[in-house]
């Protein structure tokens, strides 16, 4: 308990103190920004391969990586709940959920949407003298959805729109309140079918996705506020088949948040610039390249029925030090399909490590096909 109080009141208060000064060690100055849970990949595919999705074969999961993929998916409608249980070397109550689906009307279009949903559990308060007064139980939530169309029978695009509600405290800290935001991605996809050696279809993707494009975040009723998590995530994917029943593919993403160190500027300079101008003038951040993620994803796949996957993902030292290993499993039938995925840290007491995804889909076409 004491542990996750501790966390607590440093996920609220540090942004606000970051933006007030300089962080005098200057080997790690992470980019800040409000609502980070929006970057918490949520679905145990892309987890099990080092966090990639941008160029990846389209899946129910597409919403969060790259929704213009839903435009090429093969099947009708499906829908997809995925479960993270976070930072459990910390605390056992801290939880991301995430549900997504689609549907496609016509060959070329389909819609789709998400529910994020992340939980910091229950926090006892207590008074300067160690009374207990109450307990809290903060949370993030974000809805969107979004339109995907085919340009061309390779290329696809798609835009959505999502609305923000983040309360660190319900209520119980003077001068914090709950703060909302809205915010727009925007993406394409491009995919192409070739005949391999053997016959098979090898399969090229390239993706690129901009989130939460929007409005600051304030928990002050105005006062002070911060940008959103705004990335730019880009991709490429190659899949091969090896023969009739194996395929193997190979996938790399980068991201790069496009927001304005806030060490760039005074408090007022901060408080008054806008997220589009943001976005612009951290492309001229003059350590852009150690602001860039890396991952890489490899998945063998056998009959397209069972999977297993492995990734790497790594962020400077600068940018926040997260460097680790995935592995990941999957099955999928006609009607359904389970994966899982497991976070192994590289970098020295990384509170991420030992974390697990578990991603449930359904196929709500193939269950319409066996009900008739």
């Amino acid at each position: 308990m004491k542990q996750r109080t501790v966390f607590l009141m440093v996920l609220m208060i540090c942004p606000f103190m970051l933006r007030a000064q300089k962080t005098l060690d200057n080997s790690m100055n992470p980019l800040v920004t409000g609502v980070p849970s929006l970057s918490i990949a949520p679905d145990a595919r892309g987890g099990g391969m080092g966090d990639v999705g941008a160029a990846t074969t389209p899946d129910i999961n597409s919403q969060y990586w790259n929704p213009a993929k839903y435009a090429f998916m093969e099947s009708g409608a499906g829908i997809s709940l995925s479960y993270t249980p976070w930072l459990r070397k910390l605390v056992s109550d801290m939880s991301l959920s995430y549900l997504s689906g689609y549907y496609k009307f016509g060959e070329q279009q389909a819609i789709s949407a998400s529910l994020r949903y992340f939980s910091l559990g229950t926090v006892d308060l207590t008074d300067q003298s160690g009374n207990s007064l109450n307990s809290i139980k903060p949370a993030e939530y974000s809805i969107d959805a979004a339109y995907s169309r085919q340009l061309s029978d390779k290329w696809s695009a798609a835009v959505a729109l999502r609305f923000i509600y983040s309360d660190l405290t319900g209520g119980q800290v003077p001068d914090m309140f709950p703060g909302s935001a809205v915010a727009a991605d925007i993406a394409t996809y491009y995919h192409s079918t070739t005949q391999a050696d053997n016959g098979g279809d090898a399969i090229f993707g390239f993706g690129a996705d901009i989130s939460n494009i929007g409005s600051k975040i304030s928990y002050d009723k105005g006062n002070t506020s911060l940008f959103l998590p705004t990335n730019l995530r880009l991709g490429v994917s190659y899949q091969y088949p090896m023969d009739h029943y194996n395929s193997i593919s190979f996938n790399v993403d980068i991201n790069k948040l496009l927001v304005e160190p806030q060490d760039t500027m005074s408090a007022d300079q901060y408080s008054q610039i806008s997220p589009v101008t943001s976005i612009f003038k951290s492309f001229s951040d003059p350590n852009f390249l150690k602001r860039i993620q890396g991952s890489i994803g490899i998945e063998y796949g056998y009959n397209n029925q069972f999977f297993v996957r492995g990734g790497y993902y790594y962020e400077s030292q600068l940018s926040g030090n997260r460097k680790y290993f995935t592995l990941g499993a999957g099955f999928m039938l006609n009607v359904f399909r389970l994966d899982v995925a497991y976070l192994i840290a590289t970098s020295q007491s990384n509170p991420l490590d030992q974390t697990l995804r578990l991603s449930l889909g359904f196929n709500l076409a193939g269950i319409t096909g066996l009900m008739k």
